[in-house]
């Protein structure tokens, strides 16, 4: 299949003491570049994360953004931790032993304490497991919507490779007629000019000039790299390298098309062939 640089994929899965949630982005980019943006009771997972990308990504700017959000309520009521308190209470006398001006802890700074509400720490060995397997979910999903934008961008890359193959169907049986006619109009021009030259040295003068318009091995390789712009599409996998070098090929075939025509239809079917070829280099800059 081919696939496109750009994707998204989000996913939310419950745990014991909130929800995970995993986002993912990508734009297209020379090469493979990660962004990541972990809360930091997943820090850790940063490394199996990127292992995980890079086993099924080749280019593209990928961000990953992972959150963890607490519950907002507890089934269970709730009951202060007495031995906290007893403890707290305790270093705060010791405090004011030391320090008499020191400011006496208030209710809420008790009650926001942590753990003065029981074991409320987040059990990470679990939770990594967990993220990880909603990364790979998360993963699928994205290498799918990657999948879908490929086949749309294939399908007008194909449509502009057929639109190329018929301008240069229309344009070559008229190219050895319009040649003809240009070089007999040549000729004449040579006998007005020269005048006394004798008729070997203007049939020589055309003939060079005959082999400087031809076009003949441009119009070949233009579909034989057409050709291989519809091998590596239905091929598939990591193609955009290649299919943005045969842009390059493409594009220099027209260019020599164009500089060698004498004719207006030639110099147009030139003019047509870049501008589609550039049509297709902007798709296929968003292709892995």
């Amino acid at each position: 299949m081919i696939y496109s640089m750009t994707g998204y994929a989000a996913k939310t899965l419950d745990v014991e003491r909130g929800a995970l949630h995993i986002e993912l982005k990508s734009v297209n980019s020379r090469y493979l570049d990660f962004q990541f943006r972990v809360c930091e009771e997943l820090r850790a997972v940063e490394p199996a994360l990127r292992e995980l990308f890079s086993a099924r990504l080749t280019r593209g700017k990928l961000e990953c953004r992972v959150g963890f959000a607490a519950a907002s309520a507890r089934v269970q009521p709730l009951a202060l931790n007495a031995d906290l308190l007893q403890r707290l209470k305790g270093f705060a006398a010791q405090v004011r032993n030391e320090l008499p001006d020191a400011v006496p802890l208030g209710v809420n700074d008790v009650l926001r304490w942590p753990g003065m509400f029981g074991d409320d720490t987040l059990d990470l060995e679990a939770l990594v497991p967990a993220c990880m397997t909603l990364a790979r979910d998360a993963l699928e999903e994205f290498s799918a919507s990657r999948e879908r934008e490929g086949e749309k961008l294939a399908a007008v890359i194909l449509e502009r490779v057929a639109r190329m193959r018929e301008l240069v169907r229309e344009v070559a049986p008229r190219i050895p007629v319009a040649q003809a006619a240009f070089q007999e109009k040549l000729k004449q021009r040579l006998v007005d000019a020269i005048g006394s030259a004798d008729d070997e040295r203007i049939r020589q003068e055309v003939a060079v000039f005959a082999v400087r318009i031809d076009v003949a091995e441009e119009l070949a390789r233009l579909s034989t790299h057409l050709d291989e712009v519809e091998r590596v599409l239905k091929a598939g996998g990591a193609s955009g390298k290649r299919l943005d070098f045969l842009m390059q090929e493409l594009n220099r075939e027209a260019n020599t098309l164009g500089s060698k025509s004498v004719v207006s239809e030639v110099s147009q079917t030139a003019m047509e062939l870049k501008l589609l070829i550039e049509q297709m280099r902007e798709q296929i800059q968003n292709l892995e």
